[in-house]
């Protein structure tokens, strides 16, 4: 299955590009050679821009207060399992103290580093880190890899408190629904949300056999979807079959 994610609102949307570049990240530092570091470098670049929202950190810092509080109204609950209770209760904690003793904005302690931040002045310049215009840049490419994995362990290190507090809120937030099938007739499907229930993130996994694309929009009252084609030309076109998908809502 194909998943889909589509956020609701902002924030979750600003979330789900941070786990997006951190997964990238993850999967390029563990490589060997020169170029998928370079490209890792330019993902903590990314993370870095994404990051600088001057409300970044207390949104984050927010919502995992928010979730230890309402997973404390589940102590002593005989449905819940306590120990796992309390293993979800720490790492929240740990991701709070850690995030809140994480000074300034996401990567701030990088910009006091003068030879990252003049790589990141010319990452976004078409071909602007050539030999010639980074050569200190250009000697870092031909460490040994383990050496070049350490920098980049050392950096993203920085990041740390901020990774681990995103994946928590995801995967608890992702957690907080469950899946149901539904149909789409004629390659449309429309949904009324219930009121006084706020959503968050819409999750849709698709059969890749049936070669669809979804087109999603959403808002506190209502999700509509639509289901795409690509044809010969690589156009989008609207799909006119009925086809079933799965659907997850998230609060």
């Amino acid at each position: 299955m194909i998943l889909y994610e589509y956020p609701f609102n902002e924030r979750i949307r600003t979330y789900l590009r941070l786990e997006h570049l951190f997964l990238r990240l993850a999967e390029l530092i563990a490589r060997t050679q020169p170029l998928d570091h370079h490209f890792a470098l330019a993902t903590i670049f990314e993370v870095m821009d994404v990051g600088a929202r001057a409300d970044l950190k207390s949104d984050v810092l927010k919502d995992l207060d928010k979730q230890k509080h309402q997973l404390d109204a589940y102590r002593n609950n005989p449905a819940i399992a306590q120990n796992v209770l309390d293993q979800v209760l720490r790492s929240l904690e740990r991701c709070f103290e850690g995030l809140n003793a994480m000074a300034g904005k996401a990567g701030q302690s990088l910009t006091e580093n003068d030879w990252l931040m003049s790589i990141r002045s010319r990452v976004g310049i078409p071909g602007g880190t050539c030999e010639f215009d980074l050569p200190a840049y250009f000697a870092w490419q031909h460490k040994s890899d383990t050496q070049r994995r350490a920098d980049l362990q050392r950096w993203v290190g920085t990041l740390a408190p901020l990774i681990e507090s995103i994946h928590l809120l995801l995967r608890l937030l992702r957690d907080s629904g469950s899946a149901q099938k539904v149909i789409a007739n004629a390659g449309q499907y429309q949904q009324n949300l219930p009121q006084g229930r706020s959503f968050q993130l819409l999750r849709l996994a698709l059969d890749p056999g049936l070669e669809l694309i979804p087109e999603i929009s959403g808002n506190r009252l209502m999700v509509s979807i639509r289901l795409m084609r690509q044809g010969d030309d690589d156009r989008l076109h609207a799909s006119v079959e009925d086809a079933t998908f799965d659907l997850t809502l998230c609060s």
